[in-house]
């Protein structure tokens, strides 16, 4: 496959039109990919390949397991066309487990096969059958609060922070764009700094078209950091709200709302579920319910990752006070909690980690009911007993209680700061369940936010948390965080890490896995280090 670089082509481009590339082509007639290429939901034997074009379009890529790239792989992909925005993608299949692949992506024209793309090449490792150290990285809110990309500070640096930490992939918790928030060329920062943002046309106002909800997720793959991570470190995405807007769910009202001109929530949804699955590096899943994001990724025997969406299957955002379960209090939805439920009984995993866009024992408000009362956004609801959606996660605490499903660790984002806590049945006022961890980390480049108010239903302590001085501070004041899980293939023990914007813990917590062998030297799991 030809490897023109993008200054090849540039330079044959700028001498004249009628330039001629080696094999007969024209620069101009090349296709181009300005949005790099992503890996994504990479199992033992099988991985996402996801790139976009500039033109009508077949995707391309070669495999191969060596650095040398002997003996590659051809295989070929899907058509990139306007009704993708361009993008396409392809499920390589039958790969080998823990195995390093090495790809390169490229497309070929659809008018000429000798008009080929310069490839861009990437790397990922399939996940193991048998136990060896593994990585997560996982984080949240990325682009929101008008903090762009500011190349004068280095652009999204956060991003390639995850990307020296190696990891084996990351999950993105949601919030991978904010179509519902504006980025202007430059914002006042802390200390009297200017923020400066590169901007294109479909970030300048609120998301309404299909155009604008692609060009959001287009922005962000103008950073450099994005894309190198996107070519070396395979993704899984969630979604949460700002992939449409604020706090959406069957009561959202934007008649009040002027920056709208479509008021139809449900055509706006309907609009950024089509951006996200374009863009997402996902499995697609089957006609049943293609739009469906909730899925397990197996990933050898010390790991499964549980992947939930908190977002479509709700009921309305209410005062969450409803002393009985019903319609209105969904918030998972009868079909995902019996999935889950279902999946965890049936893991032989060490560790199932469930992969949420919002915090469980967090107050999220969302504006107040006529009569006064908070009106909130997630399941919290303030202190006392179960009510409203509070109903489901007592549902799946009792019964992995009663299935003896352990070793559960929740990661999250959504509330721009970073913590840790234990749960714990003795300090709860619902008491049917084992103690477990929740961590949450974020945001990746926007602003900073936090602390939130704790309920004490499901006895959450926080164990750490760092938050800003001031509320929505920039990128400059450096309190964007990450979240950092190794698993140890000898002792089966857990750590998790909490990491600034430069790859600096703040906060690490060993996990001893219950009814598992560990080493001598595993701590006690209620330990932390700071």
């Amino acid at each position: 496959m030809p490897r023109y670089s993008r200054r090849d082509i540039l330079r044959y481009a700028a001498a004249t039109a009628g330039a001629v590339l080696p094999g007969g082509v024209r620069a101009n007639d090349v296709p181009y990919m300005p949005a790099g290429i992503q890996i994504g939901d990479v199992v033992a034997d099988r991985a996402v390949v996801w790139g976009r074009c500039d033109r009508p379009a077949r995707l391309k890529v070669h495999y191969a397991f060596d650095a040398m790239f002997t003996r590659p792989i051809g295989v070929t992909g899907e058509y990139a066309l306007p009704e993708t925005d361009y993008t396409a993608r392809i499920d390589l299949t039958r790969l080998p487990p823990d195995r390093d692949v090495f790809i390169r992506v490229a497309f070929e024209d659809l008018t000429n096969t000798r008009a080929v793309s310069a490839p861009i090449e990437g790397h990922f490792r399939t996940a193991p059958l048998t136990p060896r150290n593994t990585r997560i990285v996982w984080g949240g809110d990325t682009a929101g609060q008008g903090w762009g990309i500011n190349t004068e500070d280095g652009g999204m640096r956060i991003y390639d922070a995850m990307r020296r930490a190696r990891p084996d992939f990351f999950v993105h918790c949601g919030d991978t764009i904010y179509a519902d928030g504006p980025i202007p060329p430059e914002k006042p920062a802390e200390g009297g700094r200017t923020w400066r943002n590169v901007v294109t046309p479909e970030v300048a106002k609120v998301a309404e078209t299909l155009d604008e909800f692609r060009g959001r997720y287009r922005y962000n793959l103008l950073d450099e950091n994005v894309r190198r991570f996107g070519a070396e470190v395979p993704q899984v995405w969630l979604w949460d709200d700002h992939e449409v807007v604020n706090n959406w769910s069957p009561s959202k009202d934007l008649s009040a709302d002027d920056r709208y001109t479509e008021k139809n929530v449900p055509l706006l949804i309907a609009r950024g579920i089509r951006a996200f699955l374009d863009y997402a590096p996902m499995r697609r899943h089957s006609a049943d319910e293609s739009g469906r994001i909730y899925r397990h990724l197996p990933y050898g025997e010390l790991l499964d990752l549980f992947v939930l969406d908190m977002r479509s299957y709700r009921g309305p955002n209410s005062a969450n006070r409803q002393a009985a379960p019903g319609h209105e209090t969904a918030f998972l939805g009868a079909t995902q909690l019996q999935w889950l439920k279902e999946s965890l009984a049936r893991s032989r995993a060490v560790w199932k980690v469930i992969a949420a866009d919002m915090p469980l024992g967090l107050q999220v408000t969302d504006g107040k009911e006529a009569d006064g009362r908070p009106r909130f956004e997630n399941i919290a609801n303030g202190d006392g007993p179960v009510l409203g959606r509070e109903f489901e996660l007592a549902d799946l605490l009792r019964f992995m209680r009663d299935q003896r499903v352990g070793n559960v660790v929740w990661l999250t984002a959504d509330v721009h700061y970073c913590a840790a806590h234990r749960y714990d049945p003795q300090a709860a006022r619902f008491s049917d369940f084992t103690p477990f961890w929740e961590f949450v980390a974020g945001p990746l480049n926007a602003g900073s936010f936090g602390p939130a108010a704790l309920d004490d239903t499901f006895g959450p302590e926080v164990m750490f948390q760092k938050v800003p001085p001031v509320q929505n501070a920039s990128p400059f004041a450096g309190h964007q965080f990450f979240g950092q899980v190794d698993i140890d293939a000898a002792t089966h023990a857990m750590t998790v890490r909490l990491k600034d914007i430069n790859g600096k813990a703040v906060f690490a917590q060993e996990l001893a896995p219950v009814g598992h062998r560990v080493g001598s030297g595993s701590a006690d799991p209620t330990r932390n280090r700071k």
